[in-house]
């Protein structure tokens, strides 16, 4: 932070009036902020208190703590009380943009724990950003935050510094700053360090812009696609949430530039069917569930990153409010995971706790059980005196403690020490934040996170990606097709240049082919959300707009149809009731497909969708999330292959709401039920299984894998295990692999997950190359919460997998975890090439030579052999068992890499218990799988020359 040092130069006298706009806006701003009382500022200090004396609080060289204490021990209760709250900013609560004389009476006379989002541009939700002239540019902004900081500075007792604090999951909220895609987005880079720099690029520039505290990241784990927040999660698996998190806090905090406040603590995140607002209660999970996948990324970040601030959410737990919970709050949060920043609550959780939870009886009450739980501040969009009055009151009655106090206050002051405000209270070079804020650098960061975010979800005959010198027309639609605003949305930046995807397009096709656009439907229609309840006929103009996008798709060589959801359908307080495209969109997606044109569905919104006819019908569709302001043209990249995505899914897409909740970690089995054939014949009485699975992914190149190796087959519970394998690019260009590592403890004291991730890697390889990828396994990997509620690590054998999905698993091993003082053998382990979806165990029954042994399973169950490196395949014999005998379907599989399994050969079984040979055209593979096509079929036996050997 050597921009941001201390100046003692003089800018002008001493008042703290502003000055008249046309004044300033005819006035250069200096290069280098100068505050004003020449006096205060020392060489090498700061006489915050104005008493010619270097304190110990105000000299740099004194310990943490001891700066504390001294400055504890010299403030009254009224200092204390305002260091516990939140001033929200410009038009929100605040009416001045900068100080005023009349600052002089009000509250913060005495200071202010922080000031929320000031000048940050957001006005209220549905409003344009604000035009005040403080807000941009950014040497502007980081000059008026000076400003107001001067006035506790200068002008307070004791001159203690705000904390100014704004939002950050998707860049740091600011008229303008670099633009990243949401947070959900985010996620579906798998890349930690992308995400550090993200979290280093967000920090940096909220401090060039005066900030020093963001609120991120989230740490809320996706349980529910319905949830209108799905948007802001990194994902399902609570270790990714944990691991992104991480490397977004380190980022943030890098040097102290800005503390990070992870929110929203705890147990948040699966309100009982998706709903939210005042509804927003006791989420059904059990204690054993709160645990292994809400408090787990919480825990962590803490730990591992040091995270600073927390942001205590207003849901409660089994009938407690988290805001009031000293269980919560202190016992866990600060004894258990060791968190020595501050707390602060989130928007009504205060108020909450007597307007709707009901578990105190006014204002004053609920004021007291918060701070006692272990709340620092208090912020949310009122006065602060409505929060300091009664606080005050408590004290002097004493409801409240001043130790109580002190804790509190101590907490505040050591972030604002840490974040180094009272060595730097000023951002001083104006200049660099002007150079800094939106600069090309962090924009090209910006577009590598769009193009990593992008996750290909189908591409049937190569239909991508599209080759321009062939097209002559291009046919555009969708209401997401030339929509910016889901760049815009609320905690991040509101007014930067966005590229739609048509945009992107056309400055991909540079007239070198026409683009023919139409919107198609708007995003919802008239009676949305109704409409998903009831079939409202089409209107003339829906008709004639879908009757235009046809026309134009009829002209065209191919169609790009982009649809999905946006600010309407998809944020705070818009949870859904279906997971359907909303409104009239798969009535103009089918329209479009029926003109036997190819089209291409691209998909920019905020959460899973169930596209289920999409899946089926065509034959391209990409899934881009919010991809920020560079999303248009990382969509065109990936649609015309000048980059080929590499996304994997951090969530998994329901075929409908009827499965939820239906989401990755699971427990055996939960995600499976009834019957498995179709029809009036059949015994299905339900959709089964993920439309797209946790980890899915498709890329334009194909992957291998080979030679897993474990460093040792068994460890004892305090030691590491390695995990290696070798990934190869197969195809014919290059790309990147989400490479991951899933565990299954196979007995168990508790019922575990059916697979836990353990590891992952993003891996950029060119054609032909080869990589190893090294996972470790510790015990934060294998631990589980028994039935005392103690995290311990059970002998036994865990499952060790590797793949390229959840479901796409290429590679088996066995790590066993042996009790304290048994010898743990240093000979690595080689994989099983043989794995499959359903009674693991028994697939060594097909290589016994012994027909009357068999692996046994249900219809879309499958076994899949790994074949030798290079190998070509053009038969495999097998021999089936059936108990009744009865005829049965079956298919052959090939797949090289990259988790597309093709079928070379469907066949029906009437010969069983006999080893026969199945023919096809001869193909390189380095995966066969064969697929049974009816329930309570076996294979007993099976012979392939190319098998891998263990």
């Amino acid at each position: 932070m050597n921009k941001l040092l201390l100046t003692t130069l003089l800018l002008g006298g001493s008042t703290l009036l502003p000055m008249h706009s046309s004044l300033l806006q005819a006035q250069k701003l200096p290069a280098t902020y100068r505050p004003a009382k020449t006096e205060m500022y020392r060489k090498g200090w700061i006489d915050f208190n104005k008493n010619g004396i270097k304190d110990i609080y105000e000299d740099p060289t004194a310990t943490v703590d001891a700066r504390i204490e001294d400055l504890l021990g010299q403030m009254n209760m009224n200092e204390k009380t305002c260091q516990m709250v939140t001033l929200y900013g410009y038009k929100r609560v605040l009416k001045d943009a900068l100080p005023t004389p009349e600052w002089k009476q009000q509250l913060w006379k005495d200071g202010m724990g922080a000031i929320d989002e000031h000048l940050n541009g957001f006005q209220q939700w549905g409003l344009p950003p604000s035009d005040n002239e403080n807000v941009w540019p950014a040497s502007r902004h980081a000059w008026a935050l000076n400003e107001v900081q001067r006035f506790f500075v200068e002008e307070t007792r004791l001159g203690i510094p705000t904390d100014f604090t704004n939002e950050g999951i998707r860049g740091v909220e600011s008229f303008r700053a670099t633009n990243f895609p949401t947070q959900l987005g985010l996620g579906h880079t798998w890349n930690r360090s992308l995400i550090r720099q993200v979290g280093r690029i967000t920090g940096r520039e909220a401090r060039m812009l005066g900030y020093t505290n963001v609120y991120a990241p989230i740490l809320d784990v996706g349980r529910d696609q319905r949830w209108g927040r799905y948007e802001e999660v990194y994902g399902e698996s609570p270790y990714l949430v944990a691991e992104l998190g991480i490397e977004m806090v380190r980022g943030l905090q890098h040097n102290h530039q800005v503390a990070a406040t992870g929110k929203h603590f705890i147990a948040y995140s699966n309100n009982k069917g998706a709903r939210e607002g005042m509804a927003r209660v006791d989420p059904q999970m059990s204690p054993r569930e709160v645990e292994m996948i809400h408090v787990y990324p919480f825990k962590r970040v803490i730990r591992e990153a040091g995270m600073l601030g927390v942001m205590s959410s207003y849901n409660d737990y089994d009938g407690f409010p988290i805001q009031s919970s000293y269980y919560w709050l202190t016992t866990r949060l600060r004894g258990e995971m060791d968190f020595r920043g501050y707390v602060v609550s989130d928007s009504d959780a205060v108020e909450y706790l007597y307007t709707k939870h009901g578990t105190a009886k006014d204002m004053k009450e609920a004021v007291r059980q918060s701070v006692e739980a272990g709340l620092n501040v208090r912020c949310t969009f009122r006065s602060p005196d409505s929060y300091v009055l009664p606080l005050r009151e408590l004290i002097n009655e004493g409801g409240l403690s001043e130790a109580v106090i002190n804790d509190r206050v101590r907490d505040i002051l050591r972030v604002k020490f840490l974040v180094g405000l009272f060595d730097a209270p000023y951002q001083t070079d104006l200049k660099g934040a002007d150079s800094e804020v939106e600069s090309l650098a962090n924009q090209a960061v910006a577009r590598q996170a769009s193009l990593e975010s992008i996750v290909l979800l189908k591409n049937d005959n190569n239909t991508l990606p599209l080759d321009a010198s062939t097209i002559r027309k291009i046919a555009v639609c969708g209401p997401n097709a030339d929509e910016t605003s889901y760049a815009l949305t609320h905690y991040g930046p509101l007014a930067v240049e966005v590229s739609s995807v048509l945009d992107g397009i056309r400055e991909k096709l540079n007239n070198k082919a026409e683009v023919l656009y139409t919107k198609g439907c708007e995003l919802v229609d008239a009676n949305w959300p109704e409409s998903e309840l009831i079939d409202f006929p089409l209107t003339p103009a829906e008709q004639e707009e879908i009757d235009k996008a046809v026309q134009q798709a009829q002209q065209a060589d191919v169609a790009v149809v982009v649809l999905g959801g946006g600010q309407r359908t998809c944020g705070e307080n818009k949870s859904r009731s279906s997971l359907d495209l909303p409104g009239r969109q798969l009535n103009l997606l089918k329209a479009v497909r029926a003109t036997g044109k190819p089209v291409v569905l691209v998909l920019i919104n905020g959460r899973p969708q169930s596209i289920n006819w999409a899946d089926r019908f065509v034959p391209a569709i990409v899934e881009a999330w919010y991809p920020g302001s560079k999303g248009g043209e990382a969509v065109a990249d990936v649609l015309f292959g000048d980059y080929n995505p590499g996304g994997k899914l951090t969530v998994t897409f329901p075929k409908t709401v009827g499965q939820i909740p239906f989401n990755f970690p699971h427990k055996p089995s939960s995600q499976v039920d009834g019957g498995k054939t179709p029809g009036g014949e059949g015994n299905m009485s339900r959709a089964n299984g993920a439309l797209y699975p946790f980890g899915y992914g498709l890329s334009y190149t194909t992957f291998a894998y080979s030679d897993l190796q474990l460093s040792s087959s068994t460890i004892t519970p305090q030691q590491q295990a390695q995990v290696r394998c070798r990934i190869t690019n197969t195809g014919q260009r290059a790309g990147d692999e989400v490479v991951q590592l899933y565990l299954r403890d196979v007995l168990s004291s508790v019922t575990t997950y059916e697979k836990n991730l353990a590891g992952f890697e993003r891996v950029h390889l060119q054609p032909g190359e080869s990589k190893e990828v090294c996972f470790t396994i510790d015990r934060k990997h294998l631990e589980l919460l028994n039935l005392n509620n103690e995290w311990v690590v059970e002998p036994g054998a865990f499952k060790v997998m590797v793949g390229a999905s959840s479901e796409d698993i290429r590679l088996n091993g066995t790590l066993t975890v042996a009790d304290y003082g048994t010898t743990a053998p240093n000979s690595p382990t080689k994989a099983n090439p043989v794995s499959a979806s359903t009674n693991e165990e028994a697939v060594k029954q097909v290589f016994d030579t012994n027909l009357s042994t068999v692996w046994q399973g249900n219809k879309g169950d499958y076994i899949t052999f790994a074949l030798q490196s290079g190998a070509t395949v053009a038969d495999v014999s097998i021999a089936f068992g059936r108990e009744n005998a009865l005829p049965a379907e079956f298919e052959i599989q090939l797949s090289s890499g990259g988790g597309q399994f093709l079928t070379v050969y469907s066949g029906r079984v009437t010969e069983y218990n006999k080893l026969l040979t199945y023919r096809f055209k001869e193909t390189a593979a380095s995966d066969l799988r064969i697929v049974l096509g009816a329930d309570r079929v076996g294979i007993a036996e099976v012979k392939i020359k190319q098998l891998k050997q263990e």
